[in-house]
């Protein structure tokens, strides 16, 4: 899987989907280093726009989302991810 962070600035969009109910949970944005913590992890990590760091998803809430599935679209620079959402989004 090829990701084009360079069309975003370093950063792609990222729609978050439950893997049961494909309900849209939410939409972020990731760069490589949060990427490669998604890949390392297996759970949901982001690029905090706002905050100019890491954000593990439920770091702080217990709220985590295990990512069960990956897609790409066709130009590299947006993903899907299909998650386990352990409590609310």
């Amino acid at each position: 899987m090829e990701i084009d962070f360079k069309k975003g600035d370093g950063l792609v969009p990222v729609i978050v989907q439950d893997a049961t109910t494909n309900e849209v949970l939410m939409m972020a944005y990731m760069n490589r280093e949060a990427w490669e913590e998604t890949l390392r992890t297996n759970k949901a990590c982001f690029w905090s726009r706002s905050r100019k760091k890491l954000w593990l998803k439920g770091e702080t809430s217990g709220h985590f989302q295990e990512v069960k599935e990956v897609s790409l679209d066709c130009d590299g620079d947006t993903l899907l991810l299909k998650v386990d959402q352990k409590g609310g989004a």
